[in-house]
């Protein structure tokens, strides 16, 4: 049973990509929208991700894509080559609890693209359910 929230998740940025929400564990809740996205939507979507790590020091998020659509060539390329290795950069370990697709084509490009960020600075686990995920992240400190 998870435990319950001191206060509730307070969003931190907005767009057509998803919403990021701060919560109150010290994690930056990433929740991505179904359906197809614009490039340019992700990479700010992932930047403000990246500024709100490093503004309040944390080194945790939980990744929902429960609803997302699957990731291009060109947005997992990005993600694993530019985001994840600038997230590294303090060469401090980033965990990531990752909520699987829905959508099993979904499933395989997240798969597949974390397997390439091993090689990264994210140290992550896939999950099924926010309440397993949610406590892997609080075991880590």
């Amino acid at each position: 049973m998870p435990l319950p929230l001191t206060q509730p998740l307070r969003l931190y940025f907005e767009n057509p990509v998803g919403r990021i929400l701060e919560h109150p564990d010290g994690i930056a809740w990433v929740q991505y929208q179904p359906g197809p996205r614009q490039f340019d939507h992700l990479k700010a979507f992932l930047t403000h991700t990246g500024r709100l790590l490093g503004l309040r020091g944390w080194r945790k998020l939980l990744g929902d894509q429960r609803l997302m659509a699957p990731f291009t060539p060109e947005e997992s390329a990005w993600i694993v080559d530019y985001w994840l290795a600038h997230q590294g950069d303090d060469k401090q370990p980033l965990y990531g609890a990752v909520l699987l697709p829905h959508d099993v084509f979904a499933r395989l490009s997240v798969s597949q693209m974390m397997h390439e960020a091993q090689a990264a600075a994210l140290t992550y686990r896939l999950f099924e359910e926010v309440p397993a995920a949610e406590a892997w992240l609080r075991q880590l400190g």
